[in-house]
């Protein structure tokens, strides 16, 4: 896997995966997508302290609230990168909402199978989402 360097973040950016402007990965894991949010994301929330609010079953649009995360400096909107059925939730996040802190980008949030799997194309790559986080 390749990884882009974000300016003034400690981890690479992985490139086997999209990027929403709302700080969101999504990863495809077969009929269905992983997503989570960004390492520049959980830097700038600080401690998360809570993750949830995530209705497995609710069939959401693109964009919409998909649920929750809290840290000690503020709370942010997780928004579903495309339209479709949430379908799991990572109940770890449950106990220890920090597993996003220390490795964003291995740490899932929820899993959404899409109504059409292609517009998760119309998300932006590695590049396109570093251009917008240092933007």
């Amino acid at each position: 896997m390749r990884a882009i360097p974000i300016l003034g973040a400690s981890m690479s950016l992985p490139t086997d995966r999209k990027y929403t402007e709302s700080h969101e990965w999504v990863k495809a894991e077969g009929d269905v997508f992983a997503v989570g949010i960004t390492d520049n994301a959980q830097e700038q929330l600080g401690d998360l302290v809570f993750v949830g609010d995530v209705n497995v079953g609710a069939k959401l649009k693109a964009g919409a609230t998909a649920g929750v995360v809290e840290s000690v400096k503020a709370a942010s909107d997780i928004y579903a990168p495309v339209s479709g059925e949430i379908v799991a939730f990572n109940d770890e996040l449950e106990s220890t909402p920090n597993l996003i802190n220390e490795s964003a980008f291995s740490t899932w949030i929820f899993k959404i199978r899409p109504d059409n799997a292609a517009d998760v194309d119309k998300l932006l790559d590695a590049a396109g989402y570093e251009a917008v986080a240092n933007g």
